[in-house]
């Protein structure tokens, strides 16, 4: 096995806590299922939230889809000016048999325009 980063993304359509759980718990149940991965494959997940996110933290949804045994940590993303707005953000440590290049990155929505070189 070997640790490998898995990114994805999501745009919000509005700053909810209601909505941002269910549309972060939608991004990392894609980006574990697209990968085969488990809860217990998870090292670590990172989740950034653009600074016009305020209602929550992204990584509570994780706690509520029972990943409750890895360290979560939540940051906001530099608020550049023209970025795409109300977009979450992961970057999952993982273990995984998969090599790199057959990650599967999960970008939902219009947050596929972000990276278009990589979304699935």
């Amino acid at each position: 096995m070997a640790v490998r980063a898995v990114r994805g993304a999501v745009q919000l359509e509005r700053d909810e806590p209601g909505h941002m759980d269910e549309q972060v718990g939608e991004l990392l149940t894609a980006v574990m299922e697209r990968n085969g991965l488990t809860a217990g494959d998870l090292i670590s997940v990172w989740f950034t939230a653009t600074p016009d996110l305020r209602s929550a933290f992204p990584a509570a949804a994780a706690r509520r889809l029972g990943i409750t045994d890895v360290p979560l940590i939540c940051a906001q993303e530099m608020d550049v000016t023209g970025a795409m707005p109300r977009v979450v953000r992961i970057l999952a440590h993982v273990e995984t048999g998969l090599g790199r290049a057959a990650l599967a990155h999960v970008y939902l929505g219009a947050a596929a325009a972000l990276r278009k070189d990589i979304a699935q």
